[in-house]
């Protein structure tokens, strides 16, 4: 009994130290538990996906179970620096490497790779060469674009001339739509699609916001072709910007929303009646976004959201002093041209809206911003 409460105060002083204190698969703070075959600490939700991984990670609880003194003396002699420096070794900079707050695909097959199938040891390249290949092909499940109905598409990636094509048959031999890795954006939606491995592809398609929904049944194949994405991405962006460093320019590869949701909307006179919209605000391309449905295809319509020293600004506004609309929650925006009037259901999604506008608005525009800007005025 005395040997079993040493070992657990090792682990603990052990788990507290840098480096062993994050998980390490998603970087979640104060883990609590460890493989003590792998000789990681990792948080409770990636223990359950490391239980998957039966042949290759054991767990136990750092508090809970027992632990023999050689189990012990293995996770000292290891730990997740030790762990890190083996199997993420040859992390390729395009990878994206999952937090904590990611979806469960992401962190899967993150574990996956790192543990499983050992891509990143430096044992075995075919991995990195498929990532990085001249074209990278997957067949996928698209969502038709003006009804709910998914369908096989062929997706071709492209690092010779850093596009995306997709085909609605094998042999076809003409395109359905050729996408510039320019304007390319992919994440991963699965609870706004509806499926765990939902990923979501966003381009620029004369001058408005096309959506591509898509999914695979088989996580190691979305995640692959996301990864692939972001490899011709990086190519693309090295071969515009020469002279940065890759962790300039790693930021840019693709980007998760600020935030999304339902608010209301009016138009420009505010007399028009309020009506229930689905708004994306993105920081890299400061555009905040409005569709009728999450899923629609087409944005409605787009606002350039530039900085405080340029004429922008957002405060609260009173709800009740509006001709119409169901929702009180008032958010009103300034803006060079005109003032823009939002309403969100509840204060508590107003304040993070509020929170979301005041993050961009505060950051000093680019002059890619400014061309953004001026585009959007052209349109409209």
């Amino acid at each position: 009994m005395a040997s079993q409460s040493r070992n657990n105060k090792i682990l603990l002083d052990l788990v507290q130290q840098p480096g062993n204190n994050r998980c390490a698969d998603c970087a979640a703070p104060e883990p609590d538990w460890a493989s003590y075959t792998l000789g990681v600490f990792v948080c409770l939700n990636c223990t359950g996906m490391h239980r998957n991984l039966s042949t290759v990670s054991k767990m136990k609880s750092i508090r809970l179970d027992y632990w023999e003194d050689s189990l012990v003396q293995f996770m000292q002699e290891r730990g997740n620096s030790a762990a890190r420096a083996f199997f993420e070794k040859c992390v390729p900079a395009f990878y994206y490497r999952p937090q904590h707050n990611d979806c469960i695909v992401l962190k899967e097959q993150w574990i996956r790779a790192k543990y499983e199938r050992r891509e990143f040891t430096g044992e075995n390249d075919k991995f990195l060469q498929t990532y990085t290949s001249d074209f990278f092909e997957s067949t996928l499940w698209k969502k038709g674009r003006d009804n709910k109905q998914y369908l096989k598409r062929i997706f071709l990636l492209s690092q010779k001339d850093f596009t995306l094509r997709y085909f609605t048959k094998e042999d076809s031999k003409v395109a359905k739509a050729i996408i510039n890795m320019k304007d390319l954006n992919a994440n991963f939606q699965p609870e706004k699609i509806g499926h765990a491995h939902g990923l979501q592809i966003s381009y620029l398609e004369d001058e408005r916001t096309r959506n591509l929904f898509v999914y695979h049944e088989n996580g190691q194949v979305i995640v692959s072709f996301f990864n692939a994405i972001r490899a011709t991405r990086l190519a693309y962006l090295l071969k515009k910007h020469p002279t940065l460093r890759h962790s300039d320019l790693i930021p840019q590869i693709t980007t998760h929303c600020l935030k999304e949701g339902y608010m209301e909307k009016t138009g420009p006179t505010q007399r028009e009646p309020f009506k229930k919209r689905w708004f994306t605000l993105c920081s890299v391309n400061r555009k905040l976004l409005y569709f009728k449905s999450p899923l629609d295809a087409m944005d409605l319509g787009a606002v350039f959201i530039g900085s405080q020293h340029h004429g922008y600004s957002v405060s609260e506004s009173n709800g009740r002093c509006t001709r119409s609309g169901r929702w009180h929650c008032g958010i009103t925006m300034e803006t060079p041209s005109r003032q823009f009037v939002f309403m969100c259901e509840l204060e508590q999604e107003r304040r993070e809206w509020m929170e979301a506008f005041r993050k961009v608005i505060s950051q000093p525009m680019t002059p890619e911003d400014y061309a953004n800007e001026a585009t959007l005025r052209r349109g409209k």
